[in-house]
């Protein structure tokens, strides 16, 4: 029986009934022309006959589930099909808000340790004609960006292709089962390697960072206002998504000399503000948000020659949420993420994962009694965008017309808001708990306006 890496068996041991630890994804599709009334039918039976299951969607926890289920993976040869493979239909009147509130109950309901950790639900009934794809996979397995990227290699840019099959049927990419990849003794010493010397450059890098703190005093640092977004969650979720033309974005960004990134964020600062004074709730201080980003090392540093890739690291960014003028806080966002990229830009790789690991920090004592009552939060939303594919997908003349990402949230990190670009559009997903964000498909209202604010500013 392979090894669960501690990275992974974490995710096993802090999911309750309160904090699902699966990531999911909801697709919208457009049948192909001449489609008849049998071929969401004839779709689903075409999954669950599908002859190959790779290897990461045979894994599930060992027996004991709740000992050796978290140390050791078991590998099914038989999938059930019925099981993992579910034929639903939206109520009437068919509306995208009902499919919403289905995908809200999915998210909300644990996977089953006794087998594989996945679900696909198969959804019709939509007024529209289109059908939908519900996907979701637990975080001990995959995470949100590597399922995305799996669905994303499920499709195809030729609408005549008929060779696509689900991600769970997809072959192996390297031998890694297309997630996470499994215990690698001479990439445990690499990674050890640089970690030291990664260590070794803290110190000195460490003064530089704080030195740099000191001498501007304009960088944002890991603690937030406390929010209703920052307390304890409920198991119950509630999904909110919709998609933006990129290019209304873009043309916002151009004009306001600021990035694609920066006018999402202010997006979010204008809705997160809306929507707070709404429940009364607005606090005076600005609100921040946690940003992965991608960051271009210099060639000549230490963590360079590792093997190559993105380094990914987190920033935190002002979200200006005091400030009433949207075009105000778009500059201050602009400038609070380019202070958080400059600080880190002559860091190493290990050097830049140890600091983005210190502000997330207190997100790692959260379940310690008291601990999100009586402290602050580092930050008050995590706002991650996933670059998806640039052109027109299909699956097997389904034209893809949505790809909405469902993601996580945490005891002191009630929403997350997760967004991905496919093709033209940009499609936000947003997953709060039940209890903590009440009405939270407000929030799609009030995304709107603040883009339409900026747009009257910057048009």
């Amino acid at each position: 029986m392979p090894f669960i890496p501690p990275t992974d068996s974490m995710f096993l041991l802090a999911e309750s009934r309160e904090h699902p630890m699966h990531v999911g994804g909801l697709q919208l599709f457009v049948p192909p022309e001449g489609a008849g009334p049998e071929y969401v039918r004839e779709l689903l039976d075409t999954f669950r006959t599908t002859g190959h299951v790779s290897p990461l969607f045979r894994k599930r926890p060992a027996e004991p589930v709740g000992s050796l289920g978290q140390t050791w993976w078991k590998t099914d040869e038989t999938i059930d099909y019925d099981h993992h493979v579910r034929h639903s239909a939206v109520p009437q009147p068919g509306r995208i808000r009902e499919l919403l509130q289905l995908t809200s109950r999915w998210h909300g309901s644990l996977l089953d340790r006794h087998r594989p950790l996945w679900e696909a639900h198969i959804v019709e009934g939509l007024a529209d004609g289109r059908f939908a794809v519900y996907t979701k996979v637990h975080h001990s397995l995959i995470d949100g960006v590597s399922a995305l990227r799996l669905m994303q290699r499920s499709l195809s840019e030729d609408p005549d292709a008929q060779d696509c099959v689900p991600p769970w049927a997809l072959p192996a990419r390297g031998g890694g089962g297309g997630g996470r990849k499994g215990l690698d003794a001479k990439g445990l010493l690499r990674a050890g390697a640089s970690a030291v010397g990664g260590a070794a450059g803290m110190l000195p890098a460490t003064l530089r960072v704080g030195n740099e703190i000191l001498r501007e005093g304009d960088v944002t640092l890991p603690r937030a206002p406390k929010t209703i977004l920052n307390g304890p969650v409920g198991g119950a979720r509630r999904f909110a998504a919709q998609s933006w033309e990129i290019e209304r974005i873009q043309r916002v960004a151009k004009s306001s000399a600021t990035t694609l990134n920066d006018v999402v964020l202010a997006m979010v600062s204008g809705a997160l503000r809306a929507y707070l004074q709404e429940q009364h709730a607005l606090p005076s201080e600005p609100m921040t948000a946690m940003v992965p980003v991608s960051l271009a090392l210099r060639a000549d540093s230490a963590g360079s020659s590792s093997g190559g890739g993105n380094s990914v690291g987190t920033i935190i960014v002002n979200l200006a949420t005091d400030r009433e003028s949207g075009p105000t806080r778009l500059e201050e966002i602009a400038f609070s993420s380019r202070r958080a990229k400059k600080i880190m830009e002559d860091l190493t790789p290990a050097q830049i994962l140890a600091f983005s690991a210190v502000q997330m920090l207190p997100l790692a004592l959260t379940p310690v009694p008291g601990f999100v009552k009586y402290t602050h939060p580092p930050f008050n939303v995590v706002v991650s965008n996933v670059p998806g594919p640039t052109e027109e997908m299909y699956f097997n003349g389904a034209k893809l017309d949505g790809m909405y990402p469902v993601s996580i949230v945490l005891d002191g990190q009630a929403l997350n808001i997760t967004l991905t670009s496919r093709g033209k559009f940009l499609d936000f997903g947003l997953i709060g708990c039940r209890r903590s964000v009440p009405h939270l498909q407000r929030l799609l209202i009030h995304l709107e306006a603040a883009l339409a604010e900026l747009e009257t500013a910057w048009g």
